[in-house]
């Protein structure tokens, strides 16, 4: 075979993995108990064990099995299952869903979000929930025998191997191809090339890929028989003189692949990339069907090799199949040697392991789970010990081949070639899979500026919030070199966004940890999307909420805010004989002069309706589309503008004219009162007006200023609280009759049209019309008229789960709308800016898309991070709320022969296949012959076997007595 070795130029990128193995319920655990020689092999006691105490007492029982715990524990409610489709369904199956759920996560993939197809390969064991749990109850096994295919859909779809990836596809909505890989031991890593080959063929953007092993019951031991693959003590001893059998285990493992050049370009985590990938079978040309070849294996590791395109003395790892058998090992490092060989003549300059030694043969989950650990070594720079080996194996010839066996925790220094390692995994039946790796590729570090960071949580139910929020927080606390930006775009961009939700700013990592560290705060924003719809309403203040340098960090940092300042400034110029940037933004020198000038109406209505439009078009650029509109005064100048009503041209020079009027006219004063309009109005006498209804009991008069000093005084006699506003003039009075007419017959030179977004008119306190919005006359109305924001925002609040978000500096509005009484538990009343000029006005507008989002209002967090280079990181992913989903065997109907096999065979089982498949297959197949002096030695093994088991078959034996061989 003459591999293209060009398709794979750039390789597949590894950008996501989870699994669970036995001592180890995530890959961290897992990678420090490799490092630090942990056997993860449970030794149990008699009373541990979950079988009959005749197959138990049997001296050549083995009490030990790789076991994983949990596994009869599940979050059904997080993937919409109902308990008893859960009970019934192969908790190969369940752990297999969650664990694509945490490695999409650790990729940081929302599934919802990724615009390309997803495809799924992974396979897994034999059911044995089935056969040992379900299939204890006679009824059961009738109903199900009897209707399978056509009553017991929900017991067939969750027990059948068929359906295990598709219900990941299904659960997850995942539309590329979706595939169960079967073929014995070597199955997940098999899944793995077949999802490297769907990938280079565009058969798929992303794939998941590898494969589960869970097998019933957990606490169970087997019957060692010597000759047979299993260990006499319950130890694996790969590569050792001492190895005398594997021992089995449980397991689950998925990996996340991606074409490597795409994955670089969407700034994904790599943890390594795959250079190269082989499947082949040995066909027939080997002493038996269960007998592994030399050759077989050799041409899998070469094609891999040749595939990736490299030379191959640069491997210097290779994670081993490694059964720990006495003559499964000497032929996988003969093959291995006759593949290297043709590349290099170096000698043990590769080390080999295997995980086995670790956590047992995982069989349909062995593949991944070596792979997985050949991923972690690549990425450490450490190389962790072969278990339980102190002498070679006799029949290995180390000296003379390109390896050595590390029986210590050696590092693996960086060197101007990238680290590379293989990895191979055989199946029973004689499919042989092998990968080549290679250390990810060095990236840019990310930029560490402490700039605000909108970090966002959120999950299916309050606990399980919590839960992540903590877990977030130990992993600050633990990677505080990690970018803050970085942390908050995985975040923000990589995890699906659930029902109850949690926002915060921070601007360093440390930041963030102090804050998650305190039991009470205000900057934390927690909320329940339940009943909202995502909606959102501007609310635009009107005069007094100018103050010099209003916008300005916005203006310094977000580039969309200040186009839109620069292009109004531009446009008003002309209108204003000056440019309005020097006013709002002065330098320290001139700034008393411009808060003096910024105080003259013809300058502050204008200057508010720039930061106002400004801010707005900031949120539309994240996405943020009002359903509806309304303005406090001038404010609706704004709201009209992003209607459609007016364009920015017109609206800026009607403001300008507004101002310019309005500053021709006798100064006057306003006085806000804590009064109902009721009980003001008997008040409003000798020229005073009611300028504003902003709450039931929020007031205020307008008037001249001598007027209004005497009406402060007088309800101050009556105990009634007031408070003068810092204004030039008497707005919304009689005191602005001169100019009405003049500005009218000027908002009819400008062509008006019907607004495209719906606005509350603060002129009339309900929805405005078109007729009223185009018309001339309620321009000059509105300005004159009392404002009633009060009705106004009234009628915004009864849209349930309306988020009111005020638009504009300070937060004035968002004070008064949350102390009107109309204010719903569901609506969230939210300013885009501090409520001083102290506070930071960058950190208020990411806080406002924080509790934007944790209203239910979808945010672009991509244009928030515009054209910032940021890389997705793998973080805590989601906590799972498991329970319990269990159905337990009835141990009376399960026949004591089903515990004596570390896979569930009996000992006649096994026996009547090796009489089959040893005895007609004793000799080479036709045109065949042993391959080495190993594959002969196997061929003398087997026929001694069969002595063996005639003689058995030949004397019952008591279910006490009775061993077993394991395949």
């Amino acid at each position: 075979m003459t591999p293209d070795t060009t398709q794979l130029s750039d390789g597949i990128a590894v950008i996501g993995m989870a699994g669970k193995f036995p001592g180890a319920p995530d890959l961290e655990t897992y990678w420090k108990n490799l490092r630090n020689g942990v056997e993860s092999i449970t030794h149990f006691s008699e009373h541990e064990l979950d079988v009959p105490s005749s197959i138990s007492q049997n001296p050549q029982y083995v009490r030990a099995r790789g076991v994983m715990d949990g596994v009869d524990l599940f979050d059904a409610d997080f993937f919409g299952i109902n308990p008893r489709e859960a009970e019934y369904t192969d908790p190969q199956h369940r752990l297999l869903l969650e664990t694509a759920w945490t490695a999409l996560e650790n990729a940081g993939c929302d599934t919802e979000r990724f615009t390309g197809s997803i495809g799924v390969f992974a396979g897994c064991s034999l059911n044995s929930y089935l056969l040992h749990n379900l299939s204890s109850n006679p009824e059961f096994l009738a109903e199900f025998i009897s209707s399978q295919q056509m009553g017991a859909h929900p017991s067939l779809l969750g027990n059948d191997k068929d359906f295990l990836v598709t219900r990941i596809s299904y659960k997850l909505n995942l539309r590329g191809p979706s595939v169960a890989v079967q073929s014995a031991c070597s199955t997940s890593l098999v899944a793995v090339v077949q999802a490297c080959q769907n990938l280079l063929n565009f058969q798929c953007d992303i794939a998941l890929a590898g494969g589960v092993s869970v097998t019933f019951p957990q606490k169970r031991g087997y019957i060692y028989e010597e000759g047979s693959i299993v260990s006499s003590d319950g130890r694996c001893r790969p590569f050792d003189a001492a190895a005398g059998g594997t021992i089995f285990g449980d397991g689950v493992g998925l990996v996340v692949l991606k074409r490597a050049d795409e994955a670089m370009r969407d700034g994904d985590h790599i943890h390594a990339i795959i250079r190269g990938f082989a499947v082949n079978n040995d066909g027939s040309t080997k002493v038996s069907y269960m007998a592994p070849s030399v050759d077989g294996q050799a041409e899998a590791i070469a094609t891999a090799q040749a595939l990736a395109g490299i030379d191959v003395s640069t491997i210097r790892y290779i994670e081993a199949h490694g059964t720990g058998t006495s003559l499964g090992d000497p032929i996988e490092v003969a093959a291995l040697t006759k593949a290297f060989r043709a590349g290099t003549n170096e000698k043990q300059f590769c080390t080999i392991g295997a995980v086995k030694g670790n956590i047992g043969h995982l069989e349909a989950a062995a593949g991944i789970a070596g792979l997985i650990k050949a991923i972690l070594v690549l990425k450490h720079g450490e190389i962790p010990p072969t278990l339980h080996f102190s002498q070679p194996n006799p029949r290995i010839d180390f000296a003379s081949s390109p390896f050595s066996v590390g029986s210590k925790l050696q590092p693996w220094p960086e060197s101007d070639v990238p680290r590379r390692a293989g990895v191979s995994s055989f199946g029973v039946g004689g499919t042989n899979a092998h990968v080549v790796l290679e250390e990810a590729p060095a990236v840019a570090a990310s930029s560490m500026e402490a700039q605000p960071q909108v970090f966002v949580l959120s999950a299916k139910n309050p606990a399980a919030l919590d839960e992540a929020t903590k877990h977030l927080g130990d992993y600050l606390k633990l990677h505080s070199e990690s970018s803050p930006a970085d942390i908050a775009a995985t975040l923000q961009t990589g995890r699906r966004a659930f029902r109850h939700r949690r926002a915060f700013v921070s601007r360093t990592t440390a930041e963030a940890v102090e804050l998650l560290g305190q039991t009470k705060t205000t900057k934390i924003f927690t909320g329940d999307t339940e009943g909202r719809k995502g909606n959102v309403a501007f609310l635009f203040p009107g005069q007094g909420a100018q103050r010099v340098d209003m916008g300005r960090e916005l203006y310094e940092s977000n580039s969309i805010f200040r186009e839109n300042v620069d292009r109004c400034c531009e446009l008003l110029a002309p209108e204003l004989g000056l440019d309005l940037r020097t006013i709002l933004y002065p330098s320290e020198a001139d700034a008393a002069g411009a808060q003096e000038r910024l105080m003259q109406t013809s300058l502050t209505q204008p200057a508010l309706f720039v930061i106002e439009y400004a801010m707005a078009q900031s949120w539309l650029a994240l996405g943020i589309q009002p359903q509806v509109m309304t303005g406090h005064s001038l404010g609706e100048y704004v709201a009209a503008t992003l209607a459609g009503v007016f364009t920015l041209e017109h609206a800026l020079h009607l403001l300008a004219v507004r101002g310019r009027l309005m500053q021709s006219l006798p100064s006057g004063t306003m006085l806000a009162v804590v009064l109902p309009e009721a009980d003001l109005m008997p008040h409003l006498i000798n020229g005073l007006s009611l300028a504003a209804v902003n709450g039931p009991k929020s007031c205020v008069v307008s008037g001249p200023e001598d007027v209004v000093a005497a009406l402060g005084e007088k309800l101050a006699g009556q105990g009634i609280v007031s408070r003068e506003l810092k204004t030039s003039h008497a707005f919304h009075s009689s005191m602005m009759d001169p100019i009405l007419a003049e500005f009218e017959a000027e908002v009819r030179r400008v062509p008006r049209n019907k607004p495209q977004i719906p606005i509350v008119s603060s002129l009339y306190g309900r929805l405005g019309t078109d007729e009223e919005w185009t018309s001339a006359a309620y321009w000059s109305a509105q300005l004159r008229q009392a404002v009633r924001f009060a009705d106004a925002v009234e009628k915004l609040m009864n849209q349930p789960g309306l988020a009111l978000l005020e638009v504009g500096p300070g937060q004035t509005l968002t004070a008064l709308a949350r102390q009107n009484p109309a204010l719903k538990s569901n609506q969230a009343t939210i300013a885009s800016s501090p409520r001083t000029c102290r506070e930071s006005e960058a950190n208020e507008f990411l806080s406002a898309a924080g509790q934007l989002w944790v209203a239910g209002v979808a945010i672009d967090w991509q244009a928030l991070h515009g054209d910032k280079s940021r890389r997705r990181i793998p973080l805590p992913t989601y906590p799972f709320q498991r329970q319990r989903y269990w159905i337990d065997a009835q141990r009376a109907t399960v026949p004591a022969a089903f515990y004596t096999n570390g896979n569930g065979h009996t000992h006649e089982d096994v026996t009547n296949r090796l009489a089959i498949e040893t005895g007609e297959q004793l000799a080479p197949a036709p045109g065949a012959a042993p391959s080495s002096e190993l594959e002969a030695l196997i061929h003398e093994q087997l026929r001694i076997m069969a002595q063996q088991i005639e003689v058995l078959s030949q004397t019952p034996a008591s279910p006490g007595q009775q061993r077993s061989t394991h395949s």
